[in-house]
């Protein structure tokens, strides 16, 4: 059955998000954490970013946070006001001075090259997302009486504290109940949350999700579906296998609509074999191989092709130019520095029809 989408007239939103955003510091280059003098400042968190993403290509997008009103939490407001994405329910805490209460949670990204792989060092401990609670948001008034078209957050934000897992518990289902698409992508990190955990914790929230979203590792530490023909270390990721297994996810939860999955190849640290496959109504559907794409930036691939996807999707397009939206939108977003698209409408255009790098002028 075919996803029922809102009209855009009925809402005041099209996308709305939740989730935290960090402050990313990044040696220039290929350099190594210890012995850099520069760090270059970026601004990128799951949710956050797809806002972010969809905002630049004109939807009416909002993200809801917890942020610490100080200079910190201001490099990500004034990072989001630069999209054109609505920060109004963002929940801001006062600074105590020193961050014991509340603080803005920082990642340290190295960018690998050659055998060397990219490294995040995470300094995200008691930041003010994780704090909070159910009850922090009025979801009804949001949803019922604002409007959004989408609601989306993922495995991230939920693994962040029980109590962010409650919060999500709570918005999906108010989402859910309002009529509003639910997008929930998998996003499986080790370092903040076991499998086992993970596993039990999501359960919970499948009831409420109509678009699942994931990668090639995502739906066998999240949700314990194994895929066939992968090895340890994931360096061949069989199609068909993938198949196999959303079609016991859909078997097992008949009632999500649509599910995406980027398979992504390592053949160095900067270049990769990318692609994906869209399941919807039915029917699957693979993008475009992009074989030996080199990366200047990995880190947000994933949410590109969650925005390109979602951006296919809002738009009535059929599914076979919705995973080629999102194919084409990771491979660009991983073509520059830090965690948000650079990319244009124009751009994205151009690949998804198969143009070629060649110089324009």
């Amino acid at each position: 059955m075919a996803l029922r989408i809102k009209a855009a007239g009925e809402t005041e939103f099209d996308v709305l998000t939740l989730g935290e955003c960090m402050v990313r510091l990044s040696p220039p280059g290929h350099q190594r954490l210890e012995l850099t003098p520069v760090l270059e400042v970026y601004a990128g968190g799951g949710e956050y970013n797809v806002s972010y993403a969809l905002a630049r290509y004109g939807l009416r997008t909002s993200w809801v946070s917890r942020l610490v009103d100080n200079p910190i939490g201001h490099i990500i407001k004034n990072h989001a006001r630069a999209s054109g994405m609505d920060i109004s329910e963002v929940i801001w805490i006062p600074y105590d001075g020193v961050g014991r209460a509340d603080r803005i949670g920082l990642n340290f990204t190295e960018v690998g090259i050659g055998v060397r792989a990219s490294v995040t060092l995470y300094d995200r401990g008691h930041t003010a997302i994780a704090h909070m609670k159910p009850g922090d948001v009025d979801w009804n008034r949001i949803f019922r009486k604002r409007g959004a078209r989408w609601f989306h957050t993922g495995g991230i934000f939920t693994a962040l504290s029980d109590s962010c897992a409650d919060v999500a518990v709570e918005a999906m289902k108010a989402a859910h109940e309002a009529g509003t698409i639910v997008s929930y992508d998998l996003n499986f990190r080790s370092k903040l949350w076991p499998s086992k955990k993970a596993i039990e914790v999501t359960k919970k929230l499948v009831p409420y999700i109509d678009v699942l979203i994931g990668n090639e590792e995502d739906f066998q530490k999240v949700l314990g579906f194994e895929v066939e023909g992968t090895d340890e270390h994931l360096k061949k990721l069989p199609v068909e296998g993938y198949k196999k297994m959303v079609e016991r996810v859909v078997s097992a939860y008949p009632h999500i609509h649509a599910v995406g999955t980027t398979l992504r190849e390592v053949v160095s640290g900067l270049v990769n074999n990318w692609s994906a496959i869209m399941y919807y109504d039915g029917q699957f559907y693979g993008s475009r191989r992009y074989e030996h794409l080199e990366i200047e930036d990995r880190v947000g691939g994933g949410d590109g092709f969650c925005s390109g996807f979602v951006y296919g999707l809002l738009h009535g397009m059929p599914p076979q130019e919705c995973v080629e939206m999102g194919a084409a939108h990771g491979a660009l977003l991983q073509s520059t520095r830090g965690d948000t698209s650079m990319v244009t409408m124009e751009e994205l255009k151009h690949v998804m029809g198969g143009g070629s790098a060649r110089i324009k002028r």
